[in-house]
């Protein structure tokens, strides 16, 4: 009976050491991993001023010349250094330099009235919509009336050269030629800006107006809506 409980001690404390022993190697397999990448973690240090143009990785190589070429196509797309962006609805204009916009206001567009001559031709006063180029620079300009503006008088349309048509000091003090007689210039009416008023030109008041007449130059894009 003796025999049998030391037996059965013995064979108790055995297996209590086994299973300590097996917890152990367990326990030293996950530490000493840990340990491992701790120590080497905090041999690592990021410097800031690294050059990562130099990295070798064939991943960032690909990535950072995808960028460049995207980079390349939006300067392609940029309309320039310069550019006006006119929004008929709104009536407002914004002025952008170098693609972050500098200047801001009201504008006055076409009024989009239909003028009946009594024949068969009919005037509409709006703003064309679309992408324009500055393609002349004016200063203290002269206004040559045209036919509609005699028209809407009720006078008879003179000719062509004749000196009724010549209205001086009522554009402003500058102005840019978009094409096809539409004006960027300035107004007498300067309480009507924000308003669709104009016979198709883009009225601004002085001071915007002087300020874009300086910084636009030939060929600067005007984007019309």
């Amino acid at each position: 009976m003796k025999w049998k409980i030391s037996y059965t001690r013995w064979l108790i404390y055995s297996t209590s050491v086994f299973i300590g022993l097996a917890l152990l190697c367990i326990g030293l397999t996950v530490v000493i991993p840990k340990y491992q990448a701790h120590a080497y973690m905090k041999s690592f240090r990021f410097q800031p001023d690294e050059d990562l143009s130099e990295n070798t990785n064939p991943i960032d190589i690909q990535l950072k010349k995808e960028i460049e070429v995207l980079q390349l196509k939006l300067k392609k797309l940029s309309p320039g250094k310069q550019y006006l962006v006119i929004n008929t609805l709104t009536n407002t204009f914004k002025f952008y330099k170098n693609n972050q916009l500098v200047r801001e206001g009201m504008c006055s567009t076409g009024s989009y009235e239909e003028l009946e001559t009594g024949g068969a031709k009919t005037y509409k006063f709006e703003t064309p919509k679309g992408v324009f180029t500055v393609k002349g620079k004016i200063v203290d300009p002269v206004w040559k009336k045209p036919d509609w503006a005699f028209v809407e008088e009720g006078l008879p349309i003179p000719p062509p050269n004749d000196d009724s048509r010549f209205e001086y000091g009522v554009l402003g003090d500058y102005a840019l030629s978009i094409g096809n007689g539409y004006l960027i210039h300035g107004t007498l009416y300067q309480r009507f800006l924000g308003m669709p008023v104009t016979h198709g030109c883009v009225r601004l008041n002085d001071s915007d107006l002087e300020f874009i007449y300086h910084e636009m130059p030939l060929g600067a894009k005007v984007f019309i809506y």
